[in-house]
């Protein structure tokens, strides 16, 4: 399911919120019905962290995770650190990086499998978020747009880049992933996915300008339709037990 959402009168949901597969954050502030919306979508299955992140509601775009681990920047307070670690479960790791890009949301795009990264990050950056997040990792832009996080969102089951991605860049970003993608746009015509846009493999939340036709690409790529926590738990369980064996 896709539903549409705004934080106070901003429809950026992808930049007050973090969604992934074993817990979401979201920004202070704003209207209780920001934060009331995860919980009554997602709360039976996740933890819903209310925090900041260097004292700002941007908790989108200055972290990055997955189901593995949480990345925050060197900026995060020792308190918000704390908040967090003790707020999600045990087994994901929660880190900060030392890095000069410290909008990490925007620099860095990830599943939990595959995670995309701005040129430019630092080498220590990188081997980082290949061990807190357990992904292989890739140095790319996107239809030369290098903050990768900003420009495209993708999970599990697939993926959504802007609207001006060639088919070759498509094509070559699918393989990379593994996984389906779209090029399209969000809030009525954004290219900024990552912004407009925060998903796990079983819900989205996108702005409020966000047109039907848009929603229903969204549903579509992110394979939403039949998508229930239980059944996404289910396959990730036997996937692991065919791993094992």
């Amino acid at each position: 399911m896709a539903v549409r959402h705004q934080f106070e009168n901003s429809n950026d949901i992808g930049v007050f919120a973090n969604l992934t597969n074993s817990y979401a954050l979201t920004a202070f502030g704003g209207s209780e019905n920001f934060y009331s919306l995860f919980e009554s979508e997602c709360a039976d299955h996740i933890p819903i962290v209310k925090t900041s992140v260097a004292g700002t509601a941007l908790v989108g775009r200055m972290t990055v995770g997955n189901k593995n681990g949480l990345l925050m920047p060197n900026s995060t307070t020792d308190q918000e650190l704390m908040h967090v670690r003790n707020s999600l479960p045990d087994n994901v790791v929660v880190q900060r990086v030392d890095e000069r890009l410290c909008a990490l949301g925007n620099c860095v795009s990830c599943n939990d499998y595959v995670a995309l990264i701005h040129p430019d990050l630092d080498r220590d950056t990188e081997e980082i978020i290949a061990d807190v997040l357990g992904v292989e990792v890739f140095r790319q832009s996107i239809a030369n747009n290098v903050l990768v996080g900003s420009y495209c969102k993708f999970t599990n089951q697939g993926g959504l880049v802007c609207g001006s991605t060639s088919v070759e860049d498509l094509d070559e970003l699918s393989s990379l992933l593994q996984v389906p993608l779209v090029a399209g746009t969000i809030n009525r015509g954004s290219e900024v996915i990552g912004a407009g846009l925060t998903a796990n493999d079983w819900i989205a939340f996108c702005g409020l300008d966000t047109t039907s036709t848009e929603l229903q690409v969204i549903e579509s790529v992110f394979k939403l339709r039949d998508a229930k926590p239980s059944n996404i738990v289910n396959e990730m369980r036997s996937s692991l037990i065919d791993a094992m064996m």
